[in-house]
């Protein structure tokens, strides 16, 4: 028998956390074993993986390492549980993506491009009489690499007339270069030109085709003395003003701001080609004289995982050394299903859950063992004929020596577990509780769990009536990335699935779908990118909810006595927010040798308003509270303001009921973002005819509430709209009416229709890698 403080226990042991909705959980969890948390969304489970253990693990090392950083670290707080024992050093995975960099890829984020690049460095074949480079000089991403013109970004940028200034009746006063920006900075240009003496009153296509060359295009940058037109209200002093073309503008733009609105603005007017120097491949020609197996770098790292993985071995022993490693490195990645991704795949073009599976690929060559291993979701847009694959790599780390505890919701990689902590029994306010701590099959006797209901009872869900279309939406020939010639049929009136294995081409197919369609009156494209990547932005913010709230408030006695207005219950203008962290409620901790993290603000303890602003009460809460009310509790408290209860009404609809009001975009999933957005498109009044894209909608839900969602899906459908989704999800599958099924690979082996028709159709279909998954569901 091991006492709780005994360096050998074999358990982790948790007393009295209390992180988030946790009410003083305690619960054992054998170590060296693969533990799967579940519990519908919000119970908790991620709180107590995530918030509690992990944490705690994190906090721990922050606690061995030099008094400086440790300073910093006490800024970030401790998690809120009594004690942990028993537990060893944590590595986290995370679905959350950093923000994206067209520099960073699927080479660079599982360490590939390193092997690769030491391959062409050391068992190259170079041209007569070259030198012999440095593994450096094959990295698009430094200076001895890439290539002068693009700066390895294998692209150049440029733009047009038509681009800058799209209706050339205006003149240059009344807007007609559009890339220019508004308000005074945009009348500063205005002015600077008018002093230049240019006519900027005249319309723009009735000027010298010289002075149209020479405002968009020119790199001189005069300075002139501007009189500015004196207002009556007040007295403007000539001041020094100097010129920048659009063209120079627009491009400095784009390179330099971090604004990612003012980038998408700048993008609008720019042309993008392949870098004349490089021809895209980002390199030096120096480096792309080099070739192994009779290709360059460039053509390697384009190749699918698969393909490279069959390189062959080169004619010496350092070329065999080398070329072994990197088949090593590869074969992890291309097991969990990942082997239709090329080494030069831009990682905002990833999904989160490929992220994760390429760096859960990238852990097993670490040799890390007596690690905890904290995952969140590994099977995150997997397909099911990849799951068993995904069991097979968790079981290596397992194996290796290490625990694995897993967040997850699929039924299967549930079913491989070797202990389950079952946390709920519901979201928010009533989760928080584990239910249920040992082996799976025991769990079948926990009635108030909502994951035993569905890991045991294996029957096929009720039939659905397939429904008639009212007409087809055809698309293409399309031929974009591994889709060839592609032309499929979609049914107006009706709910299909787009399904197929990872990189089978279901993103690409629909996002083929437009407005200009014929049979498409307006369309509504609901993605699972950030609402936000601040705590700044927030559920209330996103839907609207905080406009009616800010209201309430300004119209109460007390805030009319004090003279405050709508402002005044902003976090995110001065006046009633906190100084110090503006209004987030946060501030950002940078860590130095680690990502920068946010820390509750020391002033406000992180209600985000001053003093004053907190003083005033809305039946008998002040805003702070409001904002942390769950959506259910805030439902209640406003059921008797009807534009409140509306957007609260539709996030309940889509299972949204534990989220807090002020929850911070930062920690969202890209499944609860998604569903957020589709709470605001519903709780809009209808227009006509509306056709929904969903990209796998179902994503960190448990299927309690996939039920919820799709009844509301469903719904819409039945109201006369038409719903596409990408999904794993066979349940969902099996209630469409239709089905898009694509494949029968990833990559070049995928991309093209396997089988489309109703769930029992697609079913029965040969070579299809979802038909047998299908038939299991189907009634």
């Amino acid at each position: 028998m091991h006492s709780p403080r005994d360096p050998h226990d074999p358990c982790v042991r948790v007393r009295g956390a209390r992180e988030h909705n946790l009410k003083g959980v305690d619960v054992d969890i054998p170590r060296d074993v693969l533990a799967v948390f579940t519990g519908v969304s919000g119970s908790g489970k991620s709180s107590l993986a995530f918030g509690t253990i992990y944490a705690e693990a994190q906090r721990r090392y922050f606690e061995s390492v030099a008094p400086y950083a440790r300073r910093l670290i006490h800024q970030v707080g401790a998690p809120k549980v009594g004690e942990i024992t028993g537990l060893p050093p944590a590595v986290s995975l995370q679905q959350r993506r950093a923000a994206p960099t067209s520099r960073s890829s699927v080479g660079t984020v599982t360490t590939l491009s390193n092997s690769l690049r030491m391959l062409f460095s050391r068992a190259g074949e170079y041209p007569p009489g070259a030198e012999r480079l440095d593994s450096d000089a094959f990295s698009p991403n430094t200076a001895a690499g890439a290539c002068p013109e693009c700066h390895g970004l294998g692209q150049v940028h440029d733009t047009t007339e038509e681009l800058l200034v799209p209706d050339p009746s205006l003149s240059v006063r009344e807007g007609a270069i559009a890339a220019w920006p508004g308000a005074w900075q945009g009348k500063n240009l205005r002015d600077i030109l008018d002093a230049l003496g240019h006519d900027v009153d005249r319309p723009w296509r009735e000027l010298p085709a010289r002075a149209r060359e020479w405002i968009l295009f020119t790199d001189e940058q005069p300075v002139v003395t501007v009189h500015p037109v004196r207002d009556a209200d007040r007295i403007q002093r000539p001041y020094q003003g100097t010129y920048t073309s659009a063209r120079r503008y627009v491009l400095k733009t784009f390179s330099d701001t971090r604004s990612a609105s003012l980038r998408a603005k700048a993008e609008r007017f720019l042309t993008s080609a392949p870098c004349p120097v490089c021809e895209g491949s980002r390199l030096r020609p120096e480096a792309l004289a080099v070739t192994f197996g009779g290709r360059t770098i460039a053509e390697l790292a384009a190749l699918p995982l698969t393909d490279l993985a069959a390189l062959p071995a080169g004619r010496t022993e350092t070329a065999r050394v080398l070329t072994e490693d990197l088949k090593s490195r590869i074969a992890p990645v291309v097991e969990l299903g990942l082997g239709y991704l090329s080494l030069d795949r831009s990682t905002p073009t990833l999904s989160a859950g490929e992220l994760q599976r390429l760096r859960l690929a990238t852990q097993l060559r670490s040799g890390l063992f007596g690690v905890v291993y904290v995952l969140d979701e590994p099977s995150a847009g997997l397909h099911p004929a990849d799951t068993e694959a995904l069991l097979t790599v968790l079981g290596r780390l397992k194996a290796a020596g290490n625990s694995v505890f897993v967040v997850e919701h699929h039924l299967e990689v549930v079913r491989g577990a070797d202990w389950l902590v079952d946390v709920g029994p519901g979201a928010g306010e009533h989760g928080g509780r584990v239910l249920y701590s040992g082996p799976p099959a025991e769990l079948a006797s926990v009635e108030e769990s909502a994951t035993a209901a569905f890991l045991f009872d294996e029957s096929p869900g009720p039939a659905r009536a397939v429904r008639e279309p009212r007409g087809w939406l055809r698309v293409g020939p399309v031929t974009r990335h591994n889709l060839r010639a592609v032309t499929a049929e979609f049914p107006l009136g009706a709910f299909t699935a787009v399904t197929g294995v990872s990189g089978s081409g279901k993103s690409t197919l629909i996002g083929e779908l437009t407005e200009e369609l014929a049979g498409v009156d307006r369309l509504v494209r609901v993605d699972q990118k950030p609402i936000g990547r601040t705590p700044r932005s927030n559920l209330a913010t996103y839907t609207g909810l905080f406009d009616v709230v800010r209201k309430l408030f300004a119209g109460t006695e007390e805030a009319r006595t004090r003279g405050y207005g709508v402002g005044r219950f902003s976090f995110n203008v001065a006046g009633g927010r906190c100084e110090t962290c503006q209004g987030e409620g946060f501030v950002s901790v940078e860590l130095l040798f680690l990502p920068s993290t946010y820390a509750p603000c020391p002033d406000c303890g992180g209600a985000r308003y001053n003093l004053g602003t907190l003083e005033v009460p809305y039946r008998g809460r002040n805003i702070a509270e409001v904002l942390a009310l769950t959506v259910e509790a805030a439902a209640e408290f406003f059921a008797g303001v009807p534009a409140a209860a509306r957007s609260l009404g539709t996030l309940l609809d889509v299972g949204l009921g534990y989220l807090r009001l002020g929850q911070p975009a930062t920690e969202l999933s890209g499944g609860e973002a998604q569903r957020i957005k589709l709470a605001s498109e519903l709780q809009r009044g209808r227009r006509g005819h509306t056709l929904y894209l969903l990209d796998e909608p179902t994503t960190g839900l448990h299927p309690a509430d996939v039920e919820v969602l799709m009844d509301r899906l469903h719904g819409l459908v039945d109201a006369g709209h038409t719903v596409v989704v990408v999904e794993h999800d066979m349940t969902v599958v099996a209630g469409a009416d239709w089905v898009i099924d694509l494949g029968p690979g990833g990559g070049d082996r995928g991309g093209r229709i396997v089988a489309a028709g109703t769930p029992e159709r697609v079913a029965r279909a040969k070579g299809s890698a979802t038909a047998p998954f299908l038939a299991r569901v189907i009634p």
